[in-house]
């Protein structure tokens, strides 16, 4: 399986030391071109909400302007929160993206809120968190995405717009397992997210493929997993970008929400004994090393989980490391480099 593992990036448009937003998205419009000449598989980006650390608010709308900057490489989110909007809402958003991109988005969900309580809330004062709500909006959404026409229902009198002849593949995410039951019933694809939660992946994907249920769109399940990665050309470079995310991942766990830290800020600070036991807690959450040590570590994971595309979540204080891990990894995995498109031919046909 490790043999033909394919690669994808999950972007989170983090705002680097001393940069602005805008900053921020122009780098994530960079590497999104540059991932799709390496020869990516997909190319998604999160939402958050209520930070200064991560510009990413709004998936659909950042798609759309990728997807007018990129070729070949499939575009999604990782992920649209759910309990957060319509499903009518969130279906018409990405057909409108297929529409643009013909069979190149992904439509990714997530039940977590993106955001402290008191902001999920301002996004949706209806929102409930509850198993039960979600289940609804899910099946909605889907009936929405198929121009399901369900008798005595609200689908059997509206349809979300526009009509085209492919449609958007929904993703499911989970840093839990508990989506995993929610795709494998409704015949949707799987990510775990271990960049989240380096605990479980392995277990809640066999459960997700022994519980599922083919739908027309998805007939065999399908699953992935994203983690964070640092490639670096040596190892000592790896240690040391390394030793910024392990810094950034405490301090995140503490409430602490910073700019990614500098070299600097890492040998600055003073580290306790229980720092050192939730890092090591943590450490699971991160691939990092040389191309050949990080291109090991995925063929294990694959293995492990039992899949055949790995996620990798990259962030780094300086940008050029963040491309840089990147091209290594497509280098590690010889991925099938493709020549850039003119701008000419980029442009979507009127036709």
């Amino acid at each position: 399986m490790a043999a033909s593992l394919r690669l994808s990036v999950l972007d989170q448009s983090p705002i680097r030391p001393g940069a602005t937003a805008r900053q921020a998205l122009l780098e994530t419009t960079e590497l999104a071109q540059l991932a799709d000449r390496l020869g990516y598989t997909r190319f998604w980006v999160s939402e958050h909400h209520n930070t200064g650390t991560l510009a990413g608010s709004a998936p659909e709308v950042l798609l759309a302007h990728l997807g007018n900057h990129t070729a070949r490489i499939r575009l999604g989110s990782g992920g649209v929160m759910l309990p957060h909007y319509s499903a009518l809402k969130v279906a018409e958003n990405f057909r409108l993206l297929e529409a643009l991109f013909p069979g190149r988005i992904d439509l990714g969900i997530g039940r977590a809120p993106g955001a402290d309580r008191l902001t999920a809330h301002a996004l949706n004062p209806h929102n409930t968190f509850s198993d039960q709500d979600f289940a609804e909006q899910l099946m909605d959404l889907q009936a929405y995405l198929r121009d399901d026409k369900v008798l005595d229902t609200i689908h059997e009198r509206v349809m979300a717009i526009p009509q085209s002849a492919t449609q958007p593949a929904l993703w499911l995410l989970s840093s839990s397992g508990q989506s995993g039951l929610f795709a494998a019933h409704v015949g949707a694809a799987f990510t775990f997210a271990q960049f989240i939660n380096p605990n479980g992946g392995p277990q809640a994907v066999r459960t997700y493929r022994e519980r599922f249920r083919p739908s027309a769109e998805l007939r065999a399940p399908a699953a992935n997993l994203a983690v964070f990665t640092i490639c670096a050309d040596t190892e000592e470079k790896a240690q040391e970008l390394r030793a910024a995310m392990d810094l950034q991942l405490l301090r995140f766990n503490k409430g602490e929400r910073l700019t990614f830290p500098t070299t600097e800020d890492v040998r600055a600070y003073r580290f306790t004994a229980e720092d050192e036991f939730q890092m090591a807690q943590s450490r699971g959450r991160v691939v990092s090393g040389t191309p050949a040590k990080v291109k090991a570590e995925f063929e294990r994971l694959a293995d492990a989980y039992g899949i055949d595309e790995i996620i990798a979540v990259t962030i780094t204080a300086d940008f050029q490391d963040r491309l840089r891990s990147y091209e290594l990894l497509a280098e590690a995995f010889a991925l099938p480099a493709v020549q850039p498109l003119m701008a000419a031919e980029m442009s979507p046909s009127l036709a």
